[in-house]
Formats: C-alpha cells, structure tokens, sequence
C-alpha cells in the first residue's frame, strides 16, 4: 500500500532542541564549553524526595552514564571531574526568551510555537530564502547565532510539517556531527520505518507500544500498512493519528493555535514526603485551594465546578489497588477562599481512607466571568462584602510584595508547604537569573 501525498501540505519546518538546555546554561555561566564539561544540575533534597537529576552535559552521560529525571544523588559518583550545581530556573526562562527572540529575527510571531522550555517550533515556508539558499543553511544560520550570542548548542530537525521535524530531530539530528537532520515524504521509508524502537518515536509510550503489540503490530512499517479503520475501531482517534506518524503526515497549522473547549484553573503539587497525618494533608488542600481562588479572581473568573485529585504514594498504590481518586461537585459560582477550600475539605474526607498521600491536585471548571458578588441569604451581607474586600486586599499585597508578604497561620503548621514552594519555580529553585 502507498500513501499519496499529492495533496498533503508541504513546508519548511524546524523543530529546535535546545542541547542539555539546563546544563548548557550552567556551563556558559561558568565560561565552560557546555559539550566539554561534566556537570549536572541537582535538584533540592526536600522538593525530589532526596534530590533528582534534572539535567546533564552530554560529557556526564558519557563518562558517568547519568541520566535527566532518572538518576538520583545517590547514583552521582564521587569524581572530581563532575560539577554539580543547583537549578535557577529563572536564568532558563530568560535565556528560553532571548533564544525565541533570536528565533523572531527569522520568522513571523505566528510561526513560532515554544514548544517547551528548551524546544521551538518555527514555520519557514515563507521566510527561509531570505536568509540562505536551502534549509539546511538556514538552519546552520540559526545555530551560528545562538551559540555566538547565547554559547549555547542547538540541535535542528528540518520536515515538510512539524512531525516529521521532531521524528528528524530526536532519531537523527541529536547523533549527527551538524546537529542537524532532514524528513521528506520521499524518505519516510528510510527515516521512519527503519527507527527499531516504536517508543522512540514521538507519541508512543510504552504502553501504547504493548497495545501495539497485542494487534500484531511490532515496528513503524507494519504500522504504516495496518488497516488504518482497524487502528481507529481499537484506539480511537489515536490509532488514526498513529497511522499518519507512521506515514509522516501532519496538517498543522502553527498560525492557527488550538481552541480550548473549555477552560480550567488549577494547580496541583507533588509532595516533599509522604503525608500521613489528616491535619497535614487538609493543610495543603487549603492552601492550593486558597491558590487556585487567588488566580481566579486575577483572572476576573469565578467556578462552577471543583475537582481534586489526590495521588497515593507507591505503597499504598500498591496496598489499595488504585493509585488515588479523583473526585468533582458543582458548585454555586465563586471566587472565594472559604466557599473553594470548604467544599474541597468535604470532597477530601467523603473519599480518603487513611492511605499516605504523595500528591494534591485542584481544579476549576464551568467558568464565567465575573459579573458582581452573589450573596446568600444564610450569611450577612455585610460580612460577605467584608470577606470579599479582604480577599482583594491579600492578593494586591502579594502581587506587589511577594507571596510571603501576607501568610495565613495555617501554613506555618507543620505540613505547610506555601511559604517553601513560594520561592520555587517550576517546582524547583528559581534562582537569581542574573547571579
């Protein structure tokens, strides 16, 4: 079977890698040669259960074979040649800014998608011949001025549309001299169907790759010509999709960003240990609770929907056959602090059983602007107004101020994380961008 790509849109895409983007920095910041130098950025004991891993130069995974997000600080290896720093998470969203507004000097705003902290999207179809006479140029054009203004490397996928860019940029571009790597239509045979592992490609986990399995499906070729209506009567919508990777097609538009259907407000935290004690863990569902009406109300949104969510640690996954709950009510639409977290409170102990928790998570959905305040007929007026006044008051300090300007007793308890996650970014250090 051939697939005919007459009709499928053909551009210039770049899918942009920023290389070892945490580490790379920290060695510029240091005068070092970020491909040269062994160094790691360690996260906090108390924020990772005991310090995790969140980057490495490709120099610590060669010598050490340390990997991002894996290894741990007990797997660091007591040699004098490795350098290992804390993140500032704030220096990578600065430098994240200044790389996309190098990437503006070649594109239009609308064609440029930052895909992640250290990965850019950018559409060239109609901007690459002003700047080369092929892609490829173009692309060695954007990595000459990245690495002289910035010192730092980047890694460029090139495709007709953005899958075939980032398939380019993971199998290929990251394991070339250049750092660059091209996909066509006209080498989908030899670029996709040839990768060994199915989880290497985009999109596929190893989960999706067992489902594969069990229909008969081993490798990207046999995907490419598996009955596509047999894939969507299976999987879904994504088994469709899984069939067009297979063949290389994406009809993305960058200039036309997706559509929310719905809106949501939330936050959720990952636990610095495992939270045993009723008092502790209602304390932090207050406080994201208290967090997620604070956005609300700077978003001139109120709720008719609540959601949470709360994560079991491994061992009571393991005890209680499920790894949490999840959980929603409707609710009169609010903004407030004591309507959000009291409902929360009501959710939380209708559905916990004593298992230790790991991670708390609060949503907000049904949301509609924020027209003036309903009152009830079961609270003073005047007290409602009084409590609605204070809660804006809070929030104008803290923005002005800082969070830590104005706390609420209740996080200083023991349990409280407000005040210690106040100062991360990203769950992490945030750092002096400027130190």
């Amino acid at each position: 079977m051939d697939y005919d790509y007459k009709k499928e849109p053909r551009g210039v895409f770049f899918l942009i890698d920023n290389k070892s983007f945490y580490a790379s920095v920290e060695a510029v910041m240091r005068g070092l040669n970020p491909l040269k130098v062994a160094l790691v950025v360690m996260s906090e004991q108390e924020n990772t259960n005991g310090g995790l891993i969140l980057a490495t130069s490709p120099e610590a995974k060669k010598l050490f074979h340390l990997q991002a997000n894996v290894s741990r600080q007990r797997d660091l290896p007591q040699d004098s040649r490795l350098k290992v720093v804390p993140p500032r998470m704030n220096l990578y969203i600065q430098r994240n800014l200044q790389i996309n507004n190098i990437f503006r000097r070649f594109v239009a705003d609308e064609d440029l998608w930052s895909y992640s902290i250290d990965e850019s999207i950018l559409d060239l179809t109609h901007s690459w011949r002003l700047f080369g006479d092929s892609p490829r140029e173009v692309a060695q054009l954007i990595q000459h001025t990245v690495r002289k203004e910035l010192g730092l490397y980047t890694t460029i996928g090139i495709g007709d549309n953005p899958v075939q860019a980032k398939i380019a940029l993971d199998i290929y571009a990251k394991h070339t001299p250049t750092f660059i790597s091209e996909i066509h239509y006209e080498t989908v045979a030899d670029k996709i169907w040839t990768v060994p592992d199915m989880t290497d490609i985009w999109s596929i986990a190893h989960r999706t790759a067992a489902h594969l399995n069990r229909m008969g499906i081993h490798n990207m070729k046999e995907l490419a010509h598996a009955n596509p209506f047999y894939l969507r009567s299976e999987m879904g919508i994504v088994g469709t999709q899984l069939f067009a990777i297979a063949w290389g097609v994406d009809r993305t538009q960058l200039s036309r960003r997706p559509r929310v259907k719905e809106a949501s407000i939330g936050n959720s935290q990952v636990l610095p240990r495992d939270y045993r004690d009723q008092q502790e863990i209602e304390t932090v569902i207050k406080e994201i609770g208290e967090q997620v009406a604070s956005r609300l109300r700077h978003h001139h949104k109120q709720a008719g929907c609540l959601s949470l969510g709360i994560g079991f640690s491994y061992a009571a996954s393991e005890a209680d056959g499920r790894d949490g709950f999840s959980q929603s009510i409707k609710i009169d639409a609010t903004d407030s602090n004591v309507a959000i977290v009291r409902q929360l409170i009501q959710l939380f102990r209708k559905h916990w059983e004593g298992q230790t928790v790991r991670n708390v998570a609060v949503y907000t959905s049904r949301l509609n602007t924020k027209q003036g305040q309903q009152l009830t007929l079961f609270t003073n007026p005047e007290r409602q107004i009084k409590d609605a006044n204070f809660e804006g008051i809070v929030d104008q300090i803290r923005d002005r101020f800082g969070f830590k300007a104005l706390i609420y007793a209740s996080s200083l308890l023991r349990g409280g994380t407000a005040v210690q996650r106040a100062s991360l970014v990203g769950g992490h250090n945030g750092g002096n961008a400027y130190e």
